[in-house]
């Protein structure tokens, strides 16, 4: 486990290559995306450097687009993709609650409402009859993406949170969450496949969809498909790339339903990316499936993101506050459940609840 001082280390790797306009890019000179930047931003929120948080907001609110969300990447001041990804923009209303919780700043929540407003309606534009959100506004033909998706549905609770601090009523949002979650929960379908990536294993848990034994059966289907026992979490099932980044997203899922030894213990195989500044390394490739086989790590970087995974994780098994319970769901509302959409007239269709199935193996 890593003590305070560790994790202060690691936060001030992140603030080390934060740009003086605010912006927290990947690495140094290198893009910014929103969705990464506002988990840089988080970590920097975690470490007590809140100055350092409410610049980077600033920074996204300053370009928000006037349809509400962002663009997918930024290098500097210019973009360099132009790719309208709805999980991408969404995340801000996470990051901006986060903020909320970690410093009390009721200025800040209510400059930045409007900005999650925006980009909440922008997003939920996109909702399908089926309640999956097309992960591309400029191409929404492409499909939904069941990551995607999760993430989006934790960002809505959070906006949820927000709307309901500020009294401002927003019960739509409220019925787009409760399809969301149905969508997510029920129908598989409805979602490009996408089963060879370890997010769509446990993000239907860290969004805040799937609990109780159901929840910690869908880990036992995937375990053996994506984790390498004492390295940690592939990135793919049929590629021998461990990653920090996925590896303290399970284990805040894992936390997330109460499996905390478990957590502990995943979160314990990972340290061997850290680097002696306090930064991780993105990965590993290795060769064969022991701890010790002859491998190297498959980037030279560290990305910010990927160390704000660790520092997420680190507070989630041993933080305090309200903050240390944010992926477990801890205060935030859950939209409507189905017999509330019932009852409101909603019309539920779709099949049962579809068994987890993990990806195949050669």
């Amino acid at each position: 486990m890593l003590t305070p001082g560790d994790v202060r280390q690691t936060v001030d790797a992140i603030a080390s290559v934060q740009a003086g306009d605010g912006r927290i890019p990947w690495v140094p000179a290198g893009k910014t995306d929103p969705w990464n930047m506002v988990e840089a931003a988080m970590a920097l929120d975690v470490g007590g450097r809140h100055d350092d948080a409410a610049r980077a907001y600033a920074w996204l609110r300053d370009r928000q687009l006037p349809h509400g969300g962002w663009y997918s990447y930024y290098v500097g001041d210019e973009v360099s993709d132009r790719t309208l990804d709805t999980n991408v923009s969404a995340y801000i209303a996470v990051g901006v609650w986060h903020h909320y919780l970690s410093t009390d700043d009721e200025a800040f929540l209510r400059l930045m409402w409007p900005v999650v407003e925006k980009v909440i309606d922008h997003v939920l534009a996109f909702q399908s009859p089926t309640g999956a959100i097309a992960w591309r506004a400029d191409d929404p033909a492409d499909g939904a993406l069941l990551t995607g998706s999760s993430s989006i549905h934790l960002s809505l609770r959070c906006a949820l949170a927000i709307a309901a601090h500020l009294r401002q009523q927003r019960p739509d949002w409220e019925l787009s969450a409760g399809a969301l979650a149905i969508a997510i929960a029920h129908r598989p379908d409805v979602f490009l496949d996408k089963a060879r990536w370890a997010m769509d294993w446990y993000y239907p848990i860290l969004g805040g969809i799937v609990r109780g034994d159901i929840a910690r059966l869908r880990i036992d289907a995937g375990w053996d498909a994506f984790v390498v026992e004492g390295l940690g979490v592939r990135c793919v099932s049929d590629r021998p790339w461990i990653t920090a980044a996925e590896t303290c997203e399970l284990v805040m899922s894992l936390d997330a339903i109460g499996a905390g030894e478990r957590a502990r213990e995943v979160f314990g195989w990972v340290q061997f990316l850290r680097h002696d500044d306090g930064g991780y390394w993105c990965g590993m490739n290795f060769e064969g499936e022991r701890f010790d086989a002859p491998g190297q790590y498959f980037t030279a970087d560290q990305p910010t993101w990927n160390s704000a995974a660790v520092v997420l994780a680190a507070h989630a098994l041993d933080g305090d506050g309200p903050t240390a319970g944010l992926f477990r769901g801890e205060g935030l509302p859950m939209g409507l459940t189905v017999e509330q959409m019932l009852a409101a007239g909603i019309r539920i269709s779709g099949e049962g609840r579809a068994g987890y199935q993990p990806p195949a193996r050669d």
